[in-house]
């Protein structure tokens, strides 16, 4: 499976999108649009963000499918909520 892109190989500036293409109507639109911030997290920390939804937002839960500390996952989602943060920041800038 392709993955989207999120991170330019020549200077590592984050990507944005330019062209969407419906293969339905052949309608294109054309334009600057960065990514939304979910998008910008690593596939690790979005499959985290899925899987804590599905667990209604238990970090007891997460804890434990993961195997992991309660303090660890929560530093895990506090981590992940700083990088949406900043995210978030530089697109309203």
């Amino acid at each position: 499976m392709k993955r989207l892109p999120k991170i330019c190989p020549s200077c590592a500036a984050t990507l944005h999108v330019k062209t969407m293409f419906c293969p339905s109507c052949d309608t294109k639109i054309d334009g600057d649009y960065p990514l939304p911030a979910l998008m910008q997290l690593s596939e690790e920390d979005q499959a985290f963000v899925c899987d804590f939804v599905k667990s209604s937002g238990s970090l007891k839960e997460m804890a434990s499918k993961m195997g992991l500390s309660y303090p660890t996952v929560r530093n895990r989602l506090d981590d992940i909520i700083e990088r949406l943060t900043q995210s978030e920041e530089g697109v309203n800038n």
